[in-house]
């Protein structure tokens, strides 16, 4: 191979632009006895490269295999119900308590609907009476024209 080739393969090389090819070729031109004394410090670079790529490794390694739980969806349901038994629960036997100031409008509010009733009554009742009278005056009226 052409000194020349080699040299700016080595250069690529060093730039990191070489394809696997380029190197594979370098490779094999140092792993010959044919290398130039001036690429000679390179050879032991790529040789241990190429060891290094035929080395393998002799420990096996073995991953756990863990058995997933299937998940019971009727678990899930069951909660679900009784969250949704507990709300209701709750929402229907909650108190309505009022406050102090709402109870005491309540009372003064009942009172005025008594009071009001009252004086209705008597309203009526002076009413009546004054028809009474009306028709007094409808019929005198009558008699005295």
């Amino acid at each position: 191979m052409e000194l020349n080739n080699i040299e700016q393969l080595l250069e690529s090389y060093f730039e990191g632009t070489t394809s696997l090819a380029d190197e594979q070729i370098l490779r094999n031109y140092f792993a010959t006895d044919l290398v130039d004394d001036s690429l000679k410090q390179y050879s032991s670079l790529f040789n241990a490269m190429t060891v290094s790529a035929s080395e393998t490794s002799t420990t096996t390694f073995t991953v756990p295999v863990t058995e997933k739980k299937p998940f019971n969806k009727w678990w899930l349901s069951i909660a679900a119900s009784i969250v949704i038994v507990l709300g209701v629960a709750g929402f229907v036997f909650s108190e309505n308590s009022l406050t102090q100031e709402e109870q005491k409008a309540l009372a003064a509010l009942k009172q005025s609907k008594e009071a009001m009733l009252l004086l209705s009554n008597n309203l009526q009742k002076g009413t009546s009476q004054l028809q009474l009278v009306e028709t007094f005056s409808k019929t005198k009226n009558k008699f005295l024209k």
